[in-house]
């Protein structure tokens, strides 16, 4: 392949994915480590992807992806991280249900579940929720986002009226020092107060997201109860949570 093929396959793939580890790429491209490495650096030097060591982003921090392309990253993924997440949340259980297509695979996973009081400012969650005519479902108000989701100072306030027994959220990008990050202030505000009125605080976020960049933060993976992912994080991210009360399993 053309090295100029080649770069716009690179930034295509990066595109999509979020991020690509140096690894991925040379599986998916058929080249030799040092050529991604020669590439990589290349496409960083013209802004065209963000460098990382051991592998490659989008160079923006502003702005996600898409919503509909969202839905179609690493669905398998999800799908096996939702359906880890819903063994451990209990028949009759009291749960806030987040923005985010991997919070949407859950609300799936969970529709053979009795009896659970959910809390949402997810309208797609929510449709898909409504199918168990068990589940006892409120909606937040707020602004509606083109996405479905509901943001804004009303649906915080909402919120932080309930004591919930689980918080499941997504989350856009997780840096390197294990900091959570989000492209929306409002957005963040509310994974906040979700945060901070569950008794049991869930992230379900599939490998793409870390060494991800964004520009809100939300906290940190310490602040976590349980971390559910598809593949073992970096040594780095391990040894912060092995220091922290924070259960991480691996939907392997």
């Amino acid at each position: 392949m053309k090295q100029s093929l080649r770069h716009k396959k690179i930034i295509s793939l990066v595109k999509q994915n979020g991020y690509l580890s140096t690894e991925d790429l040379v599986s998916l491209l058929g080249v030799s480590p040092q050529t991604i490495r020669r590439d990589l650096n290349e496409l960083a030097e013209n802004n065209l992807i963000s460098r990382h060591h051991g592998g490659a982003a989008s160079p923006s921090t502003s702005e996600n992806s898409d919503y509909v392309e969202r839905k179609h990253f690493f669905s398998t993924e999800k799908r096996r991280i939702a359906e880890e997440v819903a063994k451990i949340i209990p028949n009759g259980s009291s749960l806030f249900m987040d923005i985010g297509t991997t919070p949407e695979a859950v609300a799936n996973a969970l529709l053979n579940h009795k009896n659970l009081r959910i809390v949402t400012n997810n309208l797609n969650a929510a449709y898909i929720l409504m199918q168990n005519k068990s589940f006892d479902i409120t909606m937040a108000g707020g602004s509606l986002r083109q996405d479905g989701g509901i943001i804004g100072e009303a649906t915080v306030a909402f919120i932080k009226q309930f004591r919930l027994d689980f918080g499941i959220l997504g989350i856009s990008a997780i840096d390197s020092d294990g900091t959570l990050l989000d492209y929306d202030y409002h957005e963040v505000q509310v994974k906040r107060a979700i945060m901070e009125s569950s008794r049991s605080t869930i992230l379900a976020t599939d490998h793409s997201k870390f060494n991800r960049r964004a520009m809100v933060c939300l906290g940190s993976l310490t602040e976590l109860s349980h971390l559910f992912t598809d593949t073992p994080p970096s040594e780095s991210i391990i040894q912060l949570l092995e220091a922290s009360n924070t259960l991480v399993h691996i939907c392997e």
